[in-house]
């Protein structure tokens, strides 16, 4: 623009601004986007209704506007005629400074409202409650920060927003804030003002000095400033009404100590950023910041040390953003302290961090230092959540509940639930959405178990998990007794609390499956403590409740440890019991063959050995299975001819439903080897026996058995072409293995279920009904998932099976 002669122009800034704008041919929209002024605020300019922005302002204006030197100085000359000089404050009491505070302002808005024009407030005056540095290599928060830019762009001047950012320690709130403070600076014409309200500090800054210093700030006279906190924030309020400020309240304590500072009306913006959740806050919007992602934790890595040494090792790069927990302090550290080595490579600090004793340690920079940020939060505890804060830390990963915290700490439940509360409101612990549980962030469990070191004895931190363990495993034995449908009686299965214990399977399965890593960890504890008869009855508890649940590989190591306890206690018969236990972990949660087959013969050499013919029984079963994964179909027949005849022999209940257990397998794999017939008849052996009975046991349980025989059937008719006698036990079973909420037997069956409907030419029903079972199977992680997903694509191909498998 500088080499053409200029076209003359009104005086005036804003019919100046509307000139340049329309001879630069640009919309008020895309003149906001490019300057970073809302569209309300530009054309509040352009109609003169704010004559006077400050310089900031109309040097976004200018170089949106790519004005030339001249251009932009005559921009500038018009936007100070337009900024009257402060009004000289009278030097009055304090009372008659309120009463002259407010009679001015009042005066003002009557002009304003003649006029039909606002009274501007000036340009800001020079105060020292600058907004913090921004950082050039601010990395992320986008959503956060457009969020933020959207409640600035539509201000209800007769509820003036307050944003509040709160999180745990180490979010980068501060900086966050601060950084949307400048992108937000140039919409808030009347200043911008920082206070930090230290509030983790000992002595936190009172409201009533905080708001001294915002009307100093503000032009307030020193002596006009009332004496009593309520008269100061009226005042506050009063001086606000017209101004349009962004005020950033950093680093706030509790709900009182902010309340006092907001705006009542007007069109300014408050950011608030807080430790602590203060839920009593009303009416504000509220920014939760979360961890970074592993892109973003890397991206901010490369700002600090540069792009070159992060494409030379990108691997050690994403390692450095996991072992930092995602944590933005974390990961600035980290980099701060790279960037001051720039020799070492990322993967040496890799290698120091990976050892959990001297990681907090690493993580220091100067003055920078992770441990530091979570100790500022710690102190301000009270001891009742410095005790569950450390303790809880004694817990197995992920998540713990109140109840563990209870037990570890050595308070009543509704303690520890309080305080986990409290630590979650402060941003030490992190709740589970939906659920009453929390889990720590990787590097404040360090912080916290460090704290038990420092400040629990040794004696106290062992009769804490011994106190947790037992506890735990009484409960976890007694609950999964639950699903022994012979409801054998025992004092290990007596729960410890039963007005808290669960009341019927539906319940105990979800306390096992949510309290997983809790009863595990305590049964290992309980094995190295030596305790084996305890370890052996936990893990016979388990072996009803883990056909349940075929898809937690975790039964491998349950029952592996039950056959170590069952040998250190020189208990053949338990021995042979948990070996077969650990052989069908093998068979059904590992499927590794060549493991299920060593462990039951292990398992048959020691039945034999002490002439336990059911024992032997169901090796020779568990055998017969890992064979024929290997494909040595006939030997595994043999062996379960075998086992049959060897219970056939006995008259016990037990061995009654290891007979039913074995003729299914026996006819399962009859029919898989191509004699369907001899597996119906087989099956329908087993059919009978349901029928008749078993002594001792439930209804329940048989009608379990009953709805495995009836699946196999149905599979038997369907191998032999009767696709219309196979829908209906095929049925049974889905029903009574959904009844039971034993999603690993079902799934496959609905999956039988659908290929027979397919069959029959009833394709959409067939599309449902596998589309569930390829869904439940592919969740479980289930060895069938493929067939499942094979049977959806032949439904929807041209050309559609109508063999048997």
């Amino acid at each position: 623009m500088g080499g053409e002669a200029a076209e003359p122009v009104t005086e005036g800034f804003g019919p100046l601004l509307v000139a340049l704008r329309t001879r630069a041919g640009m919309s008020q929209e895309r003149l906001s986007h490019a300057a970073g002024v809302s569209v309300r605020a530009l054309g509040d300019l352009e109609r003169g209704r704010s004559r006077g922005p400050q310089r900031r302002t109309v040097e976004a204006l200018a170089a949106a506007l790519a004005l030339d030197a001249a251009d932009a100085r005559e921009l500038e000359r018009a936007a100070s005629l337009g900024r009257p000089r402060p009004r000289p404050r009278p030097r009055t009491a304090p009372a008659a400074g309120r009463r002259a505070a407010a009679q001015s302002d009042a005066s003002d808005r009557g002009q304003a409202e003649e006029s039909g024009t606002r009274s501007p407030a000036g340009p800001p005056l020079p105060h020292g409650l600058a907004l913090p540095r921004d950082l050039c290599d601010f990395t992320a928060r986008g959503p956060a920060l457009a969020r933020l830019l959207a409640l600035a762009d539509d201000i209800d001047p007769a509820h003036p927003p307050v944003a509040l950012i709160c999180g745990q320690p180490g979010l980068g709130k501060t900086a966050f804030a601060a950084h949307a403070a400048h992108r937000l600076a140039p919409r808030f014409p009347d200043g911008q003002f920082a206070v930090d309200l230290r509030g983790m500090d000992p002595e936190p800054v009172c409201a009533r000095d905080a708001l001294a210093r915002l009307l100093q700030a503000l032009g307030v006279a020193d002596d006009a400033v009332p004496a009593g906190t309520d008269d100061r924030s009226g005042l506050l309020r009063s001086v606000l009404h017209e101004r349009k400020v962004l005020l950033l309240l950093d680093n706030a304590v509790g709900e009182e100590q902010v309340r006092l500072l907001l705006p009542a009306h007007g069109s300014s913006l408050t950011l608030v950023t807080s430790r602590q959740a203060l839920a009593g806050l009303e009416a504000v919007h509220r920014l939760e910041l979360a961890l970074l992602r592993r892109r973003e934790a890397v991206d901010l890595l490369t700002r600090i040390i540069g792009p070159e040494r992060v494409r030379r090792e990108g691997q050690a790069a994403r390692d450095l953003a996991e072992l930092c927990g995602h944590l933005p302090l974390a990961v600035r550290i980290a980099g701060q302290r790279l960037a001051a080595r720039p020799g070492e490579s990322i993967a040496k600090l890799v290698r120091q961090m990976s050892a959990l004793e001297g990681r907090l340690d690493t993580l220091r920079a100067g003055s920078l230092q992770v441990r530091a940020a979570f100790a500022v939060s710690y102190r301000q505890l009270s001891p009742s959540a410095r005790l569950v804060f450390r303790r809880a830390s004694l817990a197995a990963r992920p998540g713990f509940s109140p109840e563990t915290a209870a037990l570890l700490a050595d308070v009543t439940p509704r303690q520890a639930a309080r305080c986990a509360q409290d630590l979650a409101d402060a941003g030490l612990l992190q709740p589970h959405p939906g659920a009453d549980r929390y889990r720590f962030h990787d590097l404040l469990a360090l912080f916290a178990s460090e704290q038990v070191t420092e400040e629990d004895e040794p004696a106290q931190v062992t009769a804490a998990l011994e106190r947790a363990d037992q506890w735990t495993l009484r409960r976890a034995t007694a609950s999964a007794a639950l699903f022994d449908a012979g409801d054998r009686p025992g004092p290990a299965r007596t729960d410890p609390d039963p007005a808290t214990a669960p009341d019927d399977p539906e319940e105990a399965h979800a306390w096992l499956e949510a309290e997983r890593a809790q009863w595990f960890a305590a049964l290992e504890r309980a094995q190295a403590a030596g305790r084996h008869r305890e370890v052996v009855e936990v893990a016979e508890a388990m072996h009803w409740f883990s056909d349940r649940t075929l898809h937690w590989e975790l039964w491998a190591e349950v029952f592996r440890r039950g056959v170590d306890s069952a040998r250190a206690l020189g208990s053949r018969r338990d021995e042979a019991i948990q070996l077969n236990y650990l052989a069908w972990a093998c068979n059904k949660c590992l499927h590794d063959p060549a493991s299920a087959l060593a462990t039951a013969e292990a398992a048959l050499a020691v039945a034999r050995e002490i002439g336990d013919r059911l024992q032997t029984g169901w090796a020779l079963n568990y055998a017969a299975e890992a064979l024929h994964r290997f494909g040595r179909f006939e030997e595994s027949i043999a062996r379960l001819h075998e086992a049959a005849s060897q219970l056939s022999h006995l008259s016990d209940a037990q061995s009654r439903l290891a007979e039913l257990s074995t003729l299914n397998t026996l006819g399962r794999q009859l029919r898989e080897v191509g004699r369907a017939d001899e597996a119906l008849l087989m099956h329908r052996r087993s059919e009978a026996r349901c029928g008749a009975g078993v002594s001792g046991e439930s209804a329940d349980l048989i009608g379990l058995y009953l709805a495995s025989c009836r699946q196999h059937i149905g599979n038997d008719l369907a191998a032999l072409g009767h696709w219309q006698e196979a829908e209906a036990p095929l049925r049974f079973a889905v029903a009574r293995f959904e009844t039971a909420r034993m999603p690993a037997w079902c799934k496959p069956a609905r999956l039988d279920l659908g290929r027979v409907l397919r069959r029959l030419g009833r394709h959409q029903e067939a599309r449902k009904v596998l589309t569930a079972a390829s869904e439940g199977l592919a969740g479980l992680n289930h060895p069938r998932r493929g067939e499942a997903a094979a049977e959806l694509s032949e439904l929807a191909g041209p050309g559609r099976r109508t063999s048997a498998w």
